[in-house]
């Protein structure tokens, strides 16, 4: 706290205290409780909360969604100080809860549930609302739900509201409404001091001061006024209630007790999280200390005569949508609210009930704005239809029901698409075949069972399986148990069958019945265009990030007998272009010959003669995008031995065309990649050139000979056509430029 945050804090406070004070006067006169209980309650929530919680942004206070429960309460004990035995207790509960960190419940309500009560809320202060800024004020201001104690409902009261129209309340309503939705537009917003609630506030009392005097069509009576009784300040100590302790026995207080501290509980922990999302700075409300905080303030407000209190979304909201920026405005409302009782009762009494109502109803807008829904329709049915869903059940029943209704909602979509995509399935062709590879997620529960097992048995004989756990934190054990039959149905079926990733803890091993390395046999059986083909699909797997788990350990055991490899890469040694990684491929798979613009000698020559002799069935060249080399050759770069380099790339400079001036800007990259390219049919022209071996190979068909270029920015290799001993005139050159 400090003069920076103070001028963002203090108009903050002032406009939640205005909020509050009638909020609270509203929800004791719901609760059936003395009406200094909420005034209490709210000091309470504002100095004591305010101070231990960890929020900057939450404001705590009784809450509309225990006015019930408060009501209840009372005629079921009897008398308002029993009840207050209740509040104490569980207060305790709560702060028991927070010392043992109960407060982790919250990190698992999801985020279209907490956006639904945010747009709940919205709705309801826009329809809550609507009766008091025209001047129907026969329900309290702070009610949130669907039945009101007067015996009308949400919709039954905007209905009557125009059979009791106050003219007054709604020209104040009006020119409020003005006034919020243009005061950015005003050079009324740099006084930070002065923000448009407070300024509503004011203009309402004056407005209806200049009724009284000259306009009495327009006058405002009392009944639509804030309403803060009178106080005898000589005599404080007599507005106070202590708890009946000689009912701590009583087994219906301690009903109660546990009642308030659960409901007091996941409303606050509900609340804090839709805080969180509304908090411009994205601060995180520790959830624990929020439950200590909370319960401290129901220990006081138990010792008090308060009611029950918990974090409230609504004066939450007015705080952050008047720019708070600590919790001294949550501190300062409660200090208000007490000067509010002994000073300020005459004043405020003179507040229009339209004017807070219009902040509240421009509050509810912001909280729910139609961008809200569109963001959530576009994010699928199974987020839409549970914020849907929990804003509907909010709206027609209260907060806390509301809630459980949406998240029940959001936990049938999860387990829905769990049940039906419980685990991702892909078939893949390696050169040991077709793998079909089962994926399971993070969570595997018994509902995944019965999908899990017709997959499996589904899959033909004598294929490849591979299961793999390793992303799965938890398994059912019914999942476990089929997985473990399976093992014997692919025993039968022949089926050579994979399982990674188990845990320890689910005492199953893993076991492995094919290793994805080449083994002799099967790089005998592959020929060059079937080669360049997995090569082709090991680079689509590259670029979709779908690569395949190599288990190079047991590679490295299972090619220590020796290597089967079934291509040879002539690369550059540009770091970004490992052929190894950009072809999906497995140790023993390949071998790579690396030299500065994949240029060729009587060295790399021999090096593929040798290559064919360890079994390997195809050469590619492979040049790439953004060539170091490329671009020396272009700079004519030929100090000390780099000219032995681009010596031989100057001959690809001068057969493209391109040697006439250095290329610039746009033209630069497009050059060199030509250059690139051109080099590439180079080398493979001096492979024919330079080896009759090789030539022969290749006219036999035992080896294939192909260029091929790689694109960095797309990682996409591109191949061009293998090379046929009809081509062989075509890449003519001569003998002399082979040169050592």
């Amino acid at each position: 706290m400090n003069a920076t945050t103070l001028k963002h804090d203090v108009p903050a406070g002032i406009v939640v205290f205005l909020v509050a004070l009638p909020l609270c006067l509203g929800i004791a006169l719901a609760s059936g409780a003395p009406m200094f209980a909420g005034i209490i309650s709210g000091i309470i929530g504002g100095i004591v909360v305010g101070l231990i919680s960890g929020s900057h942004t939450s404001v705590s206070g009784p809450a509309a969604g225990l006015a019930a429960v408060v009501l209840a309460s009372i005629t079921k004990l009897g008398a308002f100080d029993i009840l207050l035995v209740s509040v104490l207790i569980a207060g305790v509960l709560q702060l028991v809860m927070g010392v043992m960190r109960a407060g982790f419940i919250a990190n698992y309500i999801p985020s279209n549930v907490i956006k639904g009560l945010l747009a709940a809320i919205g709705i309801l202060l826009i329809l809550k609302q609507i009766p008091h800024a025209f001047g129907y004020d026969s329900n309290y201001v702070g009610d949130t739900s669907f039945a009101q104690a007067n015996g009308e409902n949400t919709f039954s009261a905007m209905l009557n509201t125009f059979n009791a129209i106050t003219p007054g309340a709604m020209v104040i309503t009006a020119l409020s409404m003005l006034v919020l939705i243009y005061w950015d537009k005003t050079p009324m917003k740099k006084i930070k001091l002065l923000p448009a609630p407070l300024f509503v506030v004011v203009l309402g009392v004056l407005l209806n001061m200049a009724f009284n005097s000259f306009f009495p069509a327009l006058q405002i009576l009392p009944a639509h006024l804030v309403d803060i009784p009178a106080v005898d300040t000589g005599n404080l100590g007599a507005y106070l209630q202590l708890p009946n302790l000689a009912h701590l026995s009583n087994p219906d207080v301690w009903t109660v007790a546990v009642t308030i501290a659960i409901v007091a509980s996941l409303e606050t922990l509900l609340n804090i999280e839709a805080v969180d999302k509304l908090d411009p700075h994205k601060r995180e409300t520790p959830p624990n200390r929020e439950l200590v905080a909370q319960g401290v303030g129901n220990i006081f407000a138990g010792l008090l005569g308060g009611l029950p209190l918990t974090s409230v979304i609504v004066r939450s909201s007015v705080n952050i949508q008047n720019d708070n920026r600590t919790k001294a405005s949550a501190v300062l409302h409660g200090l208000l609210l007490l000067a509010s009782v002994v000073l300020l009762a005459p004043t405020l009494n003179m507040i229009p009930l339209s004017a807070l109502a219009a902040i509240l109803i421009f509050t509810g807008y912001k909280l729910a704005k139609v961008a809200l829904f569109r963001d959530m329709y576009k994010k699928g049915w199974s987020q839409f239809l549970p914020f849907v869903i929990t804003i509907a059940a909010i709206i027609f029943t209260d907060l806390l029901i509301g809630v459980l209704i949406g998240l029940a909602s959001s936990l049938f979509f999860l387990m829905r698409s769990n049940f039906r995509t419980p685990f991702s399935m892909e078939q893949y062709r390696l050169h040991i075949g077709e793998v079909i590879k089962l994926e399971l997620p993070n969570q595997v529960s018994f509902l995944n069972k019965a999908t899990i097992k017709t997959a499996l048995w589904d899959i033909p004989a004598n294929s490849k399986v591979l299961i793999d756990a390793s992303n799965a934190d938890y398994i059912d054990e019914d999942v476990l148990e089929t997985i473990q039959d399976y093992r014997v149905a692919a025993a039968e079926r022949n089926v050579l069958l994979n399982v990674v990733g188990l845990r320890e803890k689910y005492q199953h091993h893993d076991s492995m019945e094919f290793v994805p390395f080449l083994d002799k046999e099967t790089r005998d059986n592959l020929q060059p265009a079937g080669i360049l083909e997995l090569l082709r699909t090991g680079n689509e797997r590259f670029r979709a990030g779908h690569v395949t788990t190599k288990y190079y350990q047991d590679q490295v055991e299972a090619t220590a007998g020796g290597q089967n490899p079934m291509a040879v890469i002539v690369n550059c040694i540009d770091s970004r272009t490992s052929p190894e990684i950009i072809f999906d491929a497995g140790l023993g798979d390949l071998l790579t010959i690396r030299i500065a613009g994949n240029v060729i000698n009587r060295e790399i020559i021999g090096s593929l003669e040798i290559a064919h002799k360890l079994g390997a069935k195809l050469i590619v060249v492979k040049g790439h995008s953004s060539c170091g080399a490329v671009g020396l050759a272009l700079a004519n770069e030929a100090a000390n031995s780099v000219g032995a380099i681009t010596g031989k790339i100057r001959r690809a400079v001068d057969d493209c065309g391109c040697g006439a001036h250095a290329p610039q800007g746009a033209d630069a990259k497009k050059v060199l990649d030509q250059v690139a390219r051109q080099n590439v049919e180079n080398s493979l022209a001096d492979i024919i050139e330079g080896s009759a071996f090789l030539r022969e190979k290749i006219t036999r068909g035992e080896m294939g000979l192909v260029g091929a270029f790689h694109d960095i920015a797309t990682s996409t290799v591109h191949f061009g056509e293998l090379v046929k001993s009809s081509d062989f005139d075509r890449y003519r050159r001569d003998p002399a430029n082979l040169a050592a």
